[in-house]
């Protein structure tokens, strides 16, 4: 058993998906999450800028008696996944390999669309880890970079006539190519789910790179015999890198329960 907490985060708002599911899945453990939103999106950025940016990340996180850190973020587990994983003593996942893997597995035509930002769609990260998976496998790439700043100022909802109108736009050319599944690369992406959801139709299963990464660390956790001895009462320590305000009543929304006045501010230059 092991007490220590775990370790998330990502460029802003998206990678509570990943917190409520390892809620869901792991009620007893402990999570620290830090959300750069000072430096959000980081899709758009150099390879450069994103490596730097995570080693700022997981040095703050590596503050705390972590036992596991999750990138919930599909730009830097496309980008720097290795370069963290080979610098850090302690283990860190990411969201990329188990999304991949899962819609490999769902998939019943192969034909598989993938939504993510600039660097992760550049990266070819997901198709070649598909690919892997399922040669056969038809793998159609679209990326959204207005996705993660409509999401970050709360425009993630349906009947938001801009963020309808953006994912029609970005998600035609999926939904004539008759995929049968679309992976979510992005982590604020299950945000709109249920936007995209309604777009794509009933019968297009949606991938949630968040959630696949959760279920991935709980199992690591769980093979390695380093859960905690609780079966409930873990708690969430948040943090950000701009307005604690906008995160918490964002947050808070999307999590479906308060987080106003648990949200820290970091100066995250400072590592």
């Amino acid at each position: 058993m092991d007490p220590r907490p775990i370790g998330v985060f990502d460029s802003g708002l998206g990678g509570l998906t990943t917190v409520r599911e390892l809620r869901r899945l792991l009620p007893g453990e402990d999570i620290v999450y830090f959300g750069d939103t000072g430096r959000v999106p980081y899709g758009s950025r150099s390879r450069e800028t994103i490596i730097r940016y995570a080693r700022q990340d997981v040095a703050f996180l590596r503050t705390f008696d972590l036992k596991l850190i999750v990138i919930a973020c599909g730009t830097v587990s496309t980008t720097a996944m290795e370069v963290l994983a080979r610098e850090n003593s302690i283990p860190v996942l990411g969201v990329v390999a188990p999304a991949a893997d899962a819609a490999a597995q769902v998939t019943r035509s192969g034909k598989i669309g993938l939504i993510g930002t600039q660097a992760s769609i550049r990266s070819g990260a997901y198709e070649a880890l598909i690919h892997a998976r399922d040669p056969m496998a038809q793998v159609i790439s679209q990326p959204c970079p207005l996705f993660v700043p409509l999401v970050e100022n709360g425009r993630f909802r349906p009947g938001d006539v801009v963020i309808e109108t953006v994912v029609g736009e970005y998600l035609a050319p999926l939904k004539r190519r008759g995929v049968d599944t679309l992976v979510l690369g992005c982590t604020h992406y299950p945000l709109l789910e249920e936007v995209i959801s309604n777009f794509m139709g009933p019968d297009v299963v949606l991938v949630n790179a968040g959630a696949e990464g959760a279920r991935a660390a709980a199992e690591r956790l769980a093979f390695e015999g380093a859960l905690s001895d609780r079966t409930e009462g873990g708690g969430c320590r948040y943090f950000v890198s701009d307005r604690q305000e906008d995160f918490s009543r964002l947050a808070s929304i999307f999590l479906g329960w308060d987080v106003t006045g648990q949200v820290g501010k970091v100066d995250i230059g400072q590592y």
